[in-house]
C-alpha cells in the first residue's frame, strides 16, 4: 500500500517515474 501512495505522487511527476515505481510494487507484491 506504501507503495501505492508513491506511485500516486509520482504520476503527477512524471511517467518515468511513474513506470519504476510499478515495476517496483509488482516485484514486492
Amino acid at each position: 500500500i506504501g507503495v501505492d501512495l508513491d506511485y500516486e505522487t509520482v504520476g503527477g511527476s512524471g511517467s518515468m517515474l511513474m513506470v519504476t515505481a510499478s515495476g517496483t510494487a509488482v516485484f514486492l507484491e
